[in-house]
């Protein structure tokens, strides 16, 4: 996500094949893009407006409005450093709106209340203190319409479900880099969004041992 590079670029129309070769790239992102694309597609219908938090590279946005034109999507990130690639990428797609800075921890999000079908958010609680999990919860609820649906993608521990060992890794990694990083237990997100709230109606098991858990707006928020 270097300024440098976003520095030299075209403005949004005039967005070439080398502008876009040089934007920054998730591997991860682009490997999972279908498979979450195809979950969200059966619940979300042809036509909903969709706040997706923590966007990256933005490669997500992309994906889904070229698959999905009915999705109304706002990407944010708390980076405003990665605005300007997030725009870039998704240049040419009239159903993404400009990425706004939205940093989860903050008491208050620029947005409308009740103002979106469905808030995504993929691979953030991990690789962020466990405040951020409480935090997600509680600006997703208020963004949120009666019913609408906070879809968190990632991996997981679950209790009485031995760690694949590839998560089994990857935790003692993060945990290496940051001590309050980590994979974080099913049931203890779960609890901490239904204060919110917010009720885990679904937990979708996906590929390279990752979790989609969809949970609904259905209670009162504190």
């Amino acid at each position: 996500m270097a300024p440098s590079t976003m520095g030299a670029m075209n403005p949004a129309h005039l967005v070439t094949a080398a502008d876009m070769a040089a934007l920054p790239f998730s591997a991860a992102a682009e490997r999972n893009a279908s498979p979450i694309l195809a979950a969200l597609a059966t619940r979300l219908g042809d036509s909903a407006n969709v706040l997706e938090l923590a966007s990256g590279t933005g490669q997500h946005a992309a994906h889904f409005a070229v698959a999905q034109p009915g999705w109304r999507w706002q990407p944010t990130e708390a980076q405003a450093a990665a605005l300007a690639s997030i725009d870039a990428r998704c240049a040419g797609l009239p159903a993404v709106k400009p990425a706004l800075r939205l940093d989860v921890m903050e008491a208050v999000w620029p947005l409308a209340a009740a103002g979106f079908d469905a808030v995504y958010c993929a691979n953030l609680l991990h690789i962020s203190p466990w405040a951020t999990t409480a935090a997600l919860m509680h600006g997703a609820s208020r963004c949120l319409r009666a019913d609408g649906l906070l879809v968190v993608y990632g991996p997981f521990v679950v209790t009485g479900q031995p760690l694949a060992p590839s998560n089994a890794a990857f935790d003692a990694d993060l945990q290496a880099r940051n001590g309050a990083w980590g994979l974080r237990a099913l049931h203890e997100v779960a609890q901490t969004a239904l204060a919110q709230g917010l009720v885990l109606d679904e937990c979708l098991a996906m590929p390279a041992n990752n979790l989609l858990l969809v949970l609904r707006r259905s209670g009162a928020i504190r």
